[in-house]
């Protein structure tokens, strides 16, 4: 499992977020302590807006922790809107096309998860990205294809449904397999104005999410884990729903893929 964190709110320097925190996600990426490996050396990623609508972006495979670029592109830009994640593989390869964000025009995005089974049905969810979206597929992940399906369901015009409908069709893929976990799931995704955060899964484990407001930045944290351990005031994400972060406000949605019984929030 990975971790991410995402902000969005008035301009800050990203090492606010990224690499000062006492749990931040630099520490993260050795320490986790909300998921299954606690290690998370398998690439990172940061994904920012400035002054142009589509993000800069900069990814590579060496663990965040050992890469001093990293601190130093976060010690020296300041956005409003950014997403940066830190990766553990969960069967592909360790390259740059595999490490999140994925950016496609003006969106940005990145998952943490899996769907059961992937490797068995690789071929059928590359063949469900149209040929518009299709040389926009660089690496071997689900994610990348969740975020691309999740294009072609329209994201661009219905962030909400556009991600319900590709992540119940790469569901429904990994039912058809049989393999489970057919869905464990959270994601964080901006069109350079808003973020939006959603967490769900198919069975009792659902990948952890937290938001919190701060009156001194003016803007929201959304991460994997809580960035202070000493600070009481996440909030954590319900399961099943889908947070959209605008300005000060915060609307929360059911995450309507669950078209089969056995899919629960």
């Amino acid at each position: 499992m990975c971790r991410w964190v995402a902000y969005v709110g008035a301009p800050i320097f990203l090492e606010d977020v990224v690499t000062l925190p006492g749990h931040s996600l630099i520490a993260q990426s050795q320490h986790a302590t909300e998921c299954k490996t606690a290690t998370n050396g398998d690439g990172f990623g940061l994904a920012w807006y400035q002054d142009r609508p589509n993000p800069g972006q900069y990814r590579d495979v060496y663990p965040a922790w050992s890469d001093p670029n990293l601190r130093s592109i976060c010690e020296q830009v300041r956005a409003g809107v950014f997403l940066a994640h830190v990766r553990a593989s969960t069967g592909s390869a360790i390259s740059r096309n595999n490490c999140h964000p994925f950016v496609h025009d003006n969106w940005s995005f990145m998952h943490n998860g899996q769907f059961g089974g992937f490797e068995t049905f690789r071929k059928q969810a590359d063949m469900a990205i149209p040929d518009a979206l299709y040389s926009h597929r660089k690496g071997a992940t689900d994610s990348e294809v969740l975020f691309l399906l999740a294009l072609a369901e329209g994201l661009a015009d219905d962030p909400i449904g556009g991600l319900a409908r590709a992540v119940h069709r790469l569901t429904k893929m990994s039912k058809d397999t049989g393999e489970g976990p057919h869905l464990r799931m959270s994601v964080a995704f901006s069109d350079g104005q808003k973020l939006w955060a959603a967490r769900a899964s198919s069975d009792h484990i659902t990948p952890s999410v937290y938001y919190r407001w701060s009156n001194s930045r003016q803007g929201w944290a959304v991460v994997s884990e809580p960035l202070e351990t000493n600070e009481g005031d996440w909030t954590e994400l319900p399961a099943g729903y889908i947070a959209c972060f605008d300005g000060d406000r915060i609307t929360l949605t059911a995450l309507n893929i669950a078209h089969e019984s056995d899919l629960v929030a």
